[in-house]
This record gives structure tokens, C-alpha cells and sequence, in this order.
């Protein structure tokens, strides 16, 4: 009777499956083609409506809109998992959040039952890049095989991990990406290149956004999937260049930034590294791990701040949709790689040949579902990791100070808001003293800012509150330096010109609740509103730099009016009817005069401003009109108008000199329209792409120079004497107008809070 019993219930249980999986409709059933197929690609609005439908058939998926992008389009993300998860989510969330703050748990036996059933979570998110095409791609063929598979493979999976999968960080640039290759598919402009930033703002760096967290839709990832669900994992899927291995996975290389708990980086090591193998073991060649990629900057990795371990993939990219063929002698592979040679962290070469987008989603699905094969089988060790490395937040490191205080009535309103807004979105629990008090030998008034440092977040405020020291690495012994992937400061109280002190005395005074995230406190200043305001253009050409899009979203958050000038505009002439400054963001002088060379895109996306447009710049200057350039841009001026003015850095070897990413001190002309009400300093930001000036002709006026001594306040400085008392902004006047040039950048990714006043004291022009 039993067994009887037993068969009946099995058959029913199979055949539903069965009849389930048949009516989760496929990609190629909703497409028309295979997901990966060359030369096919589906846009937004194609694979919204595609998840949809599978939420519509499956029960083990869910989207939810988070919000709108930048440009109106749905945000979304699906939440995938069994159907008896599904109907116990909320609970399994709540298990979740007991773990990440283990303040909530009662006791052993309360910690022993939330490891028992809780779930890993982990998160995955596709193409933030929106050229990297393959990650949104693979994602609805995941999607299906979760939603729609009876394998034990996928069944374990579902068990035992609940799977947030954010398929697009980028919808905006996914639909103009997709239907601007399929726009030129079959032509002679296949692949190529987007002529305008394939994010609205940051374009390429949107992905450094994950501590500021100024675009939507980072703010959407981080307050409706990170902070409501706080991951145990999140798998970011990007793709690198072409030559070199098939397939990154971390380890990382050093260094890692030192507020990133040991057990997180422990996790991250173990996992890329069962990835890879995975990956080895299904016979894939050309996986590398421990190369290239670090760990130290925040801007790239919020989750190493908040209990979880961020796997970074990177798989090598073809043109866009279109294959491409690379030859064994053509392989290359660059910082500490040669992708001919095997290896330890490299151990089976790539052979070469064809690559396209078949070759590319299936190495990105591979290590996804490996990925999630390790959440759901070490989903106990997960669970626990997760929750002593937010214990041992809650303790409090020796390293760190019992809080921070940001004392009230600073003067810098807008820098203060900003650096609230940054640690509150990012869950650091921010108090207000309701009595002054003392700390340190120190008086603090009452509404001072206090951030006790024994909560589960208090590493992201610890890195976002202290001075950065990075590490002097190089590539061997009094050779040049280990580049940083990134940049290497990230100061919170120096980009954002506000004081925060490290206090080591108990802070004995009333404290609020925590505070809510606030708003955005910018304000337009009023030489730049009214009647009387600047007619302002900003340069934006079809080679369009990512630090020209941060600043038309530092102005469109100051309601700041002002065109978007292209080449054809400025060819045209007559600009003093229309403008009286132009600002001129970082740009090389080649990008600046020519543009795209004919035939690589249509006509009329190439060319820059040739001889004509050089004439009508000397002319509008020279009738009175002013133009402020930004680092490589000065070097186009400084041609254009012959004035004697040079790089003083310019040839020095990066073992003498190397300033990759760091706030340094600048020394400011007082009273000088330029630096107004901005004293007689203040910290700057330094990059590659930064100059400091020498200056040969007396019509030039130096404005400001960088501090002498070393002027370093955060990050890394190679050969500070290079730098130190050489002129950092100078103006210089051309027949009735003006130009301004800045060696260092004044909106460093819209977080440079400190300089803006600089940038708008410049436009406005003297009284």
C-alpha cells in the first residue's frame, strides 16, 4: 500500500514538474533566437517583457521594479528560489537580517536555529558596462534554466540559496547599446563605437559608484537588494579585452584596503578559486585567477563593507555581437601575465582562435551556476562566516576608534549633507548628541554628528572617514610602481570640505535614534542664477569624456542652466551670441580636433573641430568670450593660443614620479575672483590625467600652486618635489577675454565637493 502509495505521489510530482518546466516559455520562443547567438541581441524592453513572462509561469521567480533609471526605464530584479521559499520569504529575510546584525540574537541556541534555516543569498548583477553585452545576455538564459529545470543541480540550488539576480545595472545604455549595433548590423559600421557616454552621466564609471552612490541606479541597488537583503555573496559579471586570458576570477591581488574583515577575505579567495576550477574541470581554457584586479578601493565594492564577499568575473569580449578571431601569436595578457605560458594561477592556456558571443555567455554561465553550486552546497559555512564577520564588527576592531564625530554648524552645508547621505545609504547607523559633550579633550555642541564604531557597518564608515595610506608597491626593487587598478584615496572629510575627528573616549552623552538618509543639500551660487547669470556651454563631443558627464550631473543637481556644445556648433562660429564661457572637461588635444576618424562611424559623428572651429575659439576669446579647461583639455589651449606654458611633469619615469589617484594640498591666491571665499587653501584631487603647470610668460597669473613640501593628504605620491610649488590653476587674459586653465579636476566623479566652488567661481568670470 505504501509503495503504491509512494509511485502515485512521485508520478504526480514529476509530471507537474514536467508540465511546469513546458510552460516556461524559452528564450528562442520569445527572442526568435538563442540567447548567445552572434550578431543577435535583445534590448531592454525585450527582456523585461521576457521575465515577466517567466514570473507569469514560474513559481520560483519574482520581479520587482525597484525604481526608474536615469532615463525612465523600469529597474528591475528577480527573485529566484523554490517555490517553498518563495512562500516563506519574508521569514528567510528575516533570518538574514538576525545574522547580519547579531546584536538581534538571543543567545546559542537562537544562533544554532537561524543557521539551521537560513539561506545563502546571493546577488548577481549584469552590465554595468553596457558594451559588455554578454552579462544581460547570459542572464535570461539563466533565468530560464532556474525557473525551468528539474535537474538536482538546479533543485539543490533553489534549496538552499535565494538567488537575486539584477539581469542590467544599466538598462539605459543595455537599449542604446543593442539597438545601435543592431541599427548597423551587416554594414560597414558594425560594432562600433556608441558616440555618446553609454551611461547618461558616468558612462565607463558607473561601477566606481558604490560609495558615493550618486545615480539612480546605484542608489536602487544598493537601498532595495544590498541593504534589504544583505548578501552573503554578489557576483558582479563584467568583460575585459580580447588578448589575454578567457576568464578572471579572484583572487585578488594586493592590495586589499585594511578595513575589509580577514574571514570576508578568506571567502572571496575560496570561492573564485572553486570557480576557476569548475570552470578547468568542464575542460575551459584560458581561466586566470589572482591577477591584475585589487581589492582596495571602495568605490568599486560596497558588499566587502557589509558582511559579503564580492566575486568579480571578467570575461574576454568580442565586438560587441560580432566574432572576432584571435591567432596564438596575438595573445597577450599584460600586468604579470603572458597568456601563451601556463602557470599557477593560469594553469591551462587559451589555444586561440575564433571568440564571439556563444563563447562569452557560456563562460559566464559556467561560472555563475559554479557560484551558486558553492551557496547552496556550504550553505551552513556561508551562514557562519557571514555572521562572525558582523560580529566582530559589533566587538569593534582595536584598529578603530570608539566613534567618529562630525561636529554640527559646519560651514560647508552641501559637503555635509553629502557625507550624511553617503554613510546612511550605506547603513552606518549616524546619531545626533542631544547635550554638548567632551571626548578627546575635545568640545563637541549639541547636534553633533556621532558614529559609535561597534555596529555591523562600521568598516564602510571607518574607510570613508580616515586618511588613506596606500602602500608603496612596485614591480620589483626600486622599479616602477605597482599601478593600482583604481585610485587610491577616498577621504570622505577632504572631498567633501568638512571635519570629522576619531574620538577614543567613550562618548558620554544622549544620543538620537539613527538619522534618516538626507537630501541633497546643493545650492547654485548667485553669480550663476538670475538674469544676469553667464550664458554657459559645456564641450561635448562625439568622443565624449566620462568627467564631462559628472559635471553636467554636478550642474543638474544645482539646477545650473547651460547647452551641451558640439563640434558642429563651435565650426559654425559666432559663439559670443550665444555663450560667454565654455568649460572644456578633460580631453587629449588630438580627441579635441579631429574626433572620429572618417569612416569608423557615420558621417556625421566624426571630425572634431578642425581648423574652423580652432578659428571661431581665437575669435570668441578674443572678443571677449572665456574659456575654462580641465586638465588634458589646457594642453589644447595652451596650442591653440600659443602661451608659455608646459607640463612640468610631463616625461618623468613613474619610479621618480606617480601620483595615481590621491587628495593633495593647494595653495590659493586669496581674494582672487577664481578662489573666492575659499581662503588660502584647500585639498585637491590628483590623477594621471592631472598637470602641473611650469610657467614661462609673465601675462600668465598663477592663481594657485601645489602646497611645497609634499603636498600628499591622502593616497599615494611618488616624488612629491616634482609637484610641490608648481602652479596648479592659472588664468591668463586674450585680447578682451579669458582663459582658465586647472591642472587638477574640480568634479572628480561629482564627489569634489571642496573644488566645485573653484569650477563655479570660473565660469561666472570677474565682476
Amino acid at each position: 500500500m505504501f509503495h503504491r502509495y509512494f509511485s502515485t505521489l512521485l508520478f504526480i510530482l514529476v509530471g507537474t514538474g514536467s508540465v511546469f518546466a513546458q510552460s516556461v516559455p524559452t528564450p528562442r520562443s520569445h527572442f526568435g533566437f538563442e540567447m548567445g547567438a552572434d550578431r543577435k541581441l535583445a534590448n531592454w524592453d525585450q527582456l523585461t517583457a521576457y521575465y515577466e513572462k517567466i514570473a507569469q509561469a514560474s513559481p520560483r521567480v519574482q520581479v520587482d521594479t525597484l525604481g526608474s533609471t536615469t532615463m525612465g526605464r523600469p529597474f528591475i530584479m528577480l527573485t529566484i528560489t523554490s517555490a517553498e521559499n518563495q512562500a516563506r520569504l519574508d521569514e528567510l529575510r528575516e533570518i538574514q537580517l538576525k545574522l547580519a546584525d547579531p546584536r538581534e540574537v538571543r543567545g546559542q541556541e537562537e544562533l544554532e536555529r537561524l543557521l539551521d534555516q537560513g539561506k545563502t543569498v546571493v546577488l548577481i548583477t549584469h552590465g554595468i558596462h553596457a558594451t559588455e553585452v554578454g552579462g544581460p545576455q547570459m542572464a535570461a538564459r539563466l533565468v530560464h534554466r532556474m525557473a525551468s529545470s528539474n535537474d538536482d543541480e538546479v533543485r539543490e540550488i533553489l534549496d538552499n540559496v535565494i538567488f537575486l539576480d539584477i539581469p542590467s545595472l544599466n538598462p539605459d545604455g543595455l537599449q542604446w547599446i543593442v539597438d545601435w549595433y543592431n541599427q548597423w548590423v551587416g554594414t560597414e559600421f558594425e560594432g562600433s563605437t556608441l558616440p555618446w557616454l553609454y551611461h547618461p552621466y558616468t558612462g565607463h564609471d558607473n561601477n566606481r559608484d558604490w560609495y558615493a552612490f550618486t545615480q539612480l541606479e546605484t542608489q536602487h541597488t544598493v537601498l532595495e537588494a544590498h541593504n534589504v537583503w544583505h548578501p552573503q555573496i554578489v557576483h558582479d559579471i563584467h568583460q575585459m579585452g580580447s588578448n589575454g586570458a578567457r576568464i578572471f576570477f579572484p583572487p585578488f591581488i594586493d592590495p586589499y584596503e585594511q578595513n575589509i574583515d580577514p574571514g570576508l577575505i578568506a571567502g572571496v579567495n575560496q570561492l573564485g578559486a572553486y570557480m576557476a576550477a569548475e570552470l578547468a574541470a568542464e575542460g575551459r581554457r584560458g581561466v586566470v585567477i589572482h591577477n591584475r584586479y585589487d581589492g582596495f578601493t571602495p568605490a568599486r565594492a560596497y558588499q566587502h563593507y557589509h558582511g559579503g564577499v564580492r566575486i568579480l568575473s571578467e570575461t574576454a569580449s568580442a565586438r560587441i555581437a560580432t566574432p572576432i578571431r584571435i591567432e596564438w601569436d596575438d595573445l597577450r595578457g599584460g600586468r604579470g601575465l603572458d597568456a601563451t605560458i601556463s602557470s599557477w594561477n593560469f594553469p591551462w592556456p587559451w589555444e586561440g582562435g575564433g571568440w564571439g558571443l556563444p563563447d562569452i555567455v557560456e563562460y559566464m554561465e559556467a561560472g555563475a551556476v559554479a557560484l551558486l553550486n558553492n551557496a547552496a552546497r556550504n550553505r551552513r559555512y556561508w551562514l557562519e562566516n557571514f555572521y562572525h564577520i558582523n560580529r566582530r564588527a559589533v566587538e569593534g576592531w582595536e584598529r578603530w576608534p570608539e566613534a567618529w564625530v562630525i561636529p554640527a554648524n559646519q560651514a560647508n552645508e552641501a559637503g555635509l549633507a553629502y557625507a550624511l547621505r553617503i554613510l546612511t545609504t550605506g547603513d552606518v547607523e549616524v546619531h545626533r548628541a542631544e547635550a554638548a559633550f567632551m571626548a578627546d579633550g575635545e568640545s563637541f555642541p549639541a547636534g553633533s554628528y556621532v558614529i559609535p564604531m561597534r555596529q555591523p557597518y562600521a568598516s564602510f564608515a571607518q574607510t570613508m572617514l580616515e586618511i588613506q595610506h596606500y602602500p608603496d608597491l612596485r614591480e620589483y626593487p626600486g622599479g616602477p610602481p605597482l599601478r593600482p587598478y583604481d585610485v587610491t584615496a577616498h577621504t570622505l572629510g577632504l572631498l567633501m570640505d568638512i571635519d570629522a575627528v576619531a574620538v577614543e573616549d567613550p562618548v558620554r552623552v544622549a544620543l538620537s535614534e539613527p538619522i534618516d538618509i538626507p537630501e541633497w543639500a546643493f545650492r547654485l551660487p548667485s553669480s550663476l542664477a538670475g538674469d544676469d547669470a553667464p550664458r554657459i556651454g559645456i564641450y561635448r563631443s562625439w568622443q565624449e569624456p566620462m568627467p564631462e558627464g559628472w559635471t553636467r550631473w554636478v550642474f543638474d543637481q544645482h539646477g545650473l542652466v547651460y547647452d551641451t556644445v558640439r563640434d558642429a556648433r563651435i565650426r559654425a562660429g559666432e559663439l559670443e551670441e550665444d555663450y560667454d564661457v565654455i568649460l572644456f572637461q578633460t580631453q587629449s588635444p588630438s580627441s579635441i580636433r579631429n574626433g572620429f576618424r572618417e569612416g569608423t562611424l557615420p558621417p556625421e559623428y566624426t571630425g572634431g573641430l578642425g581648423t574652423a572651429g580652432v578659428q571661431a575659439l581665437q575669435t570668441f576669446v578674443r572678443n571677449g568670450g572665456r574659456v575654462v579647461a580641465v586638465e588634458e583639455a589646457t594642453e589644447f589651449l595652451i596650442e591653440v593660443f600659443d602661451l608659455g606654458i608646459s607640463s612640468a611633469v610631463e616625461r618623468l619615469p613613474a619610479e621618480d614620479y606617480f601620483i595615481p589617484g590621491s587628495i593633495l594640498s593647494v595653495d590659493l591666491e586669496e581674494d582672487h575672483p577664481v578662489t573666492l571665499g575659499k581662503g588660502d587653501s584647500t585639498p585637491v584631487w590628483y590623477w594621471r590625467s592631472s598637470r602641473a603647470f611650469d610657467v614661462d610668460d609673465p601675462q600668465v597669473e598663477v592663481v594657485a600652486r601645489f602646497s611645497e613640501g609634499n603636498p600628499l593628504l591622502s593616497g599615494w605620491l611618488l616624488g612629491p618635489e616634482y609637484v610641490a610649488g608648481k602652479a596648479a590653476i592659472v588664468e591668463v587674459e586674450v585680447g578682451q577675454g579669458s582663459l582658465v586653465l586647472f591642472g587638477f579636476q574640480p568634479d572628480y566623479r561629482g564627489q569634489t565637493v571642496t573644488t566645485w566652488p573653484l569650477l563655479f567661481n570660473a565660469l561666472a568670470g570677474r565682476d
